[in-house]
């Protein structure tokens, strides 16, 4: 399968540069995943693609500032952006400068005006990331020092500087775990009222974590996509969202995933679930076997245990996934997706292409072009599922 397979001609006066002026304000694509059909419709009508007993999934990340610039002790210039925080004081970090700062040396972070606020430690690398460690001073931890003179880390697309508008624009309004360094952007057309009118109308909501890294933004290089090497981000599926799942499951009900950040929390989740029944069926297969000496008894004990896999569907997961979704993928847990438009070629574009078919997205792509729609992290949204029988 082709990198090139999941492009398409976008005019740079489409991506949207601001968000629109209210969060609902912005405009859906709707592509019925079966037939291919779209429909061009208001955000806010996406109560009428929601029924009571579906439950939607939000991802809660909260947008850290990641991005500081500061200088070496020589005076050369360089920026910093997190990647990933390890623990309050350590982090892992992208620094851009003309020569890259060597383990043992001072990274110095500077404030708004210029002033030397911190220091960091150079501790060594990891691959193409530095290990920065906050030296004690003005700071107790380094969520305080971003706080203070970090920036919101704006997507390179979107081309311009962040404005104190970006602080509360790009996050979500249930944001609630800091990390990410990226919005989950499907989120962002979401408002308190409209999350309630939902919650009246019978759709339940859960909240997984994946705290959104730099490498969603990573092209895809290789020709074939089979042989890209997917970025790692950390993601937490608690119980009580695999049970919420469950429930929902059983009651008929679909699983909506609102980004592609929430479907990788839950499709990694089902991997684990499978993992885990597989090792438990292994395990009480051999018990069986080793009981009875009967193959009988074995084959039972893992049927046993599959059925019981299929029952569990999602399991909670805490860790890292690098799962990597393109066509050809069969889902486990969701039913349908609110989306953003993606980049050409992207690892994005490539997992809604698993759920609607690769024709049917970049077809609604073409569509989306021709009427104008605003792309990417602060333009409009795709709901993509079952979208014949509005409520």
């Amino acid at each position: 399968m082709k990198r090139t397979d999941f492009s398409y001609q976008l005019p740079d006066e489409l991506i949207a540069r601001y968000p629109a002026k209210a969060r609902s304000g912005s405009r859906l694509l709707v592509l019925d995943k079966y037939s291919g059909v779209v429909n061009d419709q208001q955000f806010l009508d996406i109560e009428n693609y929601m029924r009571p007993g579906d439950l939607l999934v939000f991802n809660n990340t909260k947008v850290i500032p990641a991005r500081m610039f500061g200088r070496k002790p020589s005076g050369g210039k360089l920026e910093v952006l997190i990647e990933r925080l390890l623990d309050d004081q350590s982090c892992l970090a992208h620094v851009r400068s003309s020569r890259s700062p060597k383990a043992g040396s001072v990274v110095e972070i500077l404030g708004n005006e210029g002033e030397l606020v911190a220091e960091m430690d150079m501790v060594g690398r990891e691959g193409a990331l530095f290990h920065l460690a906050l030296r004690p001073g003005t700071f107790d931890n380094l969520l305080a020092l971003l706080e203070s003179a970090g920036h919101m880390p704006l997507p390179p697309y979107i081309d311009r500087a962040d404005e104190m508008s970006d602080a509360d624009r790009y996050q979500t309004v249930y944001a609630k775990e800091p990390g990410a360094v990226a919005a989950p952007t499907a989120g962002l057309h979401f408002d308190e009222a409209l999350l309630n009118r939902l919650a009246e109308k019978g759709v339940e909501r859960a909240f997984v974590t994946l705290h959104v890294g730099a490498g969603t933004f990573q092209p895809v290089k290789a020709d074939d996509i089979r042989d890209h090497e997917m970025h790692t981000e950390w993601l937490e599926v608690t119980e009580q969202v695999a049970q919420q799942v469950r429930d929902t499951k059983a009651r008929g009900g679909r699983v909506i995933a609102v980004g592609t950040t929430s479907v990788r929390c839950l499709e990694t989740a089902a991997m684990n679930a499978a993992k885990s029944a597989a090792k438990s069926a292994a395990k009480s297969a051999a018990k069986s076997a080793a009981k009875s000496a009967a193959k009988s008894a074995a084959k039972s004990a893992a049927k046993s245990a599959a059925k019981s896999a299929e029952s569990e569907l999602v399991a909670p997961y805490r860790g890292d996934t690098s799962i990597f979704i393109f066509p050809g993928y069969t889902f486990q847990v969701i039913d349908g997706l609110l989306t953003n438009f993606h980049l050409p070629e992207s690892t994005l574009i490539m997992l809604i292409s698993a759920l609607a078919g690769r024709e049917s997205v970049l077809s609604a792509y073409e569509h989306a072009v021709a009427e104008r729609y605003r792309f990417f992290s602060y333009g409009d949204a795709m709901f993509i599922g079952d979208a014949g029988d509005t409520q």
